[in-house]
């Protein structure tokens, strides 16, 4: 059973892993009655927390998860709901846009807001991240909207994703409530986040940053040269621990000491039976480093 933890002092316990939806409006059968199977699936392993965007499936994921949720409406009150907003995509439903971009102004998130928590069938937004780091973002009304948003109960928390770290800070700077998270893409196969203060911004602050495709967007099973190198040592580690690959792919993340939370979004009900198995697997030091090294392709300097 995959457990609960302190995700940030402000929030409710969130689970060690989180469902990553922006699958969920993939494939041939989209019913309100297999997302619903999906949602019973993640809650009978343990996973609670569910992390959403409003553009996830050309805006379809979030109402398609409602929807689910419509079915058992008891389930609505035993999850943790994360969800995103900034991004404009070019889409059918928003035809009088010409060209993809960010928008971090007060009327849009607010709207984005309004939109996600009608679409989701929910009250309150446990977390709201603001998708990308906007070149074009005024600090001071985003922040301000975010702080009020809080306040109004729309949201109990704000935070941010693939924010570099004077990004992170411009917007807490102009805030009263603290950014809880910074989502960012972590796995064996990116390793930046690691390297440039990100992660290391996240243990000042001691907020958990997520991580997103903790598997590399399925290149670590693809034959591309870092993932060759690494694939003898995680299969030995595998065996090692009855577990699958993928599971000590998870567990070399949850090693880490800044508590990170990965996102995982598979869409397979079998391989989401087993994501619980990564906790299985005990990593000590010369291991987590063994496998950086492999990934990188050179030691530490």
């Amino acid at each position: 059973m995959i457990p609960t933890i302190a995700f940030h002092k402000n929030l409710s316990p969130f689970s060690a892993l989180v469902y990553g939806a922006w699958r969920m409006a993939d494939g041939s059968d989209t019913s309100a009655q297999t997302a619903l199977k999906k949602i019973k699936l993640c809650l009978d392993l343990g996973i609670t927390t569910f992390d959403h965007a409003d553009i996830y499936g050309d805006y379809r994921c979030e109402a398609l998860f409602g929807e689910a949720l419509k079915l058992d409406p008891g389930l609505k009150h035993k999850t943790q709901i994360v969800s995103k907003c900034g991004i404009k995509l070019i889409s059918s439903q928003y035809p009088a846009r010409s060209v993809k971009h960010y928008d971090t102004s007060a009327a849009h998130i607010r709207y984005s807001v309004d939109n996600s928590l009608q679409r989701l069938g929910v009250e309150r937004l446990d977390a709201l991240l603001i998708h990308r780091p906007d070149p074009f973002m005024n600090a001071h009304e985003t922040g301000a909207c975010l702080d009020a948003l809080v306040k109004e109960g729309k949201i109990a928390a704000a935070g941010v994703s693939n924010f570099s770290v004077t990004d992170f800070d411009l917007l807490q700077s102009t805030m009263q409530t603290p950014l809880v998270t910074n989502q960012l893409e972590l796995s064996l196969l990116a390793q930046h986040a690691f390297l440039d203060g990100s992660v290391s911004q996240c243990q000042q602050h001691q907020i958990r940053p997520m991580a997103w495709s903790p598997l590399g967007g399925g290149r670590l099973f693809s034959d591309e040269t870092a993932a060759l190198r690494l694939r003898p040592a995680l299969q030995r580690l595998a065996l090692e621990h009855a577990v699958d690959v993928d599971a000590v792919a998870i567990a070399w993340l949850l090693a880490h000491p800044a508590g990170i939370v990965p996102v995982v979004g598979t869409n397979n009900l079998d391989r989401m039976a087993r994501l619980g198995d990564a906790l299985k697997v005990r990593m000590d030091l010369e291991t987590w480093y063994a496998l950086w090294t492999l990934a990188a392709g050179q030691e530490v300097p």
